[in-house]
């Protein structure tokens, strides 16, 4: 099914949306030099907007003749997202590292998928949220640290 021009431009709006909010919690990543940054969370919204566009459309067609279930397709995201996200985790020597980046992978997949499924206003504040707790808590964290573990 052909995309009418007032389409294109909606999918275009989304899936640039969903590369600017990617992008955002990838610097903050990247200014840290964390092992996922700018342009992996930045393909990871945008992978997951796919996702959400294509699972709308998907479900809008009327001659699949099947029932075509949207949320299979995002479960489908969810559990993908998972296995990039673990394999961001190290273990070393009693210690773990990589968590926050796992975590931030699976907010931009949620983050690609709001945005794809049309709800821009949720994932803005999704992404502002992420960064508040990314920034601010972690000045807080680092503030209740003894001197020797700084």
């Amino acid at each position: 099914m052909d995309l009418t021009a007032k389409e294109w431009l909606e999918v275009a709006i989304r899936l640039l949306v969903a590369l600017v909010c990617g992008a955002l919690i990838g610097y903050e990543r990247e200014s840290r030099e964390k092992p996922a940054g700018l342009r992996t969370h930045m393909l990871v919204c945008l992978g997951a907007a796919t996702f959400g566009v294509v699972a709308i459309r998907l479900a809008s067609r009327a001659e699949i003749g099947a029932t075509a279930d949207p949320m299979r397709v995002l479960a489908a995201v969810i559990v993908g997202i998972g296995f990039i996200g673990a394999g961001s985790i190290l273990h070393e020597k009693g210690t773990v590292y990589g968590l926050t980046t796992a975590a931030t992978l699976w907010l931009v997949a949620a983050v690609g998928v709001a945005v794809g499924l049309g709800e821009i206003s949720v994932a803005t504040l999704v992404v502002f949220l992420s960064l508040v707790v990314l920034t601010l808590v972690r000045a807080v964290e680092r503030s209740k640290r003894r001197p020797s573990d700084r």
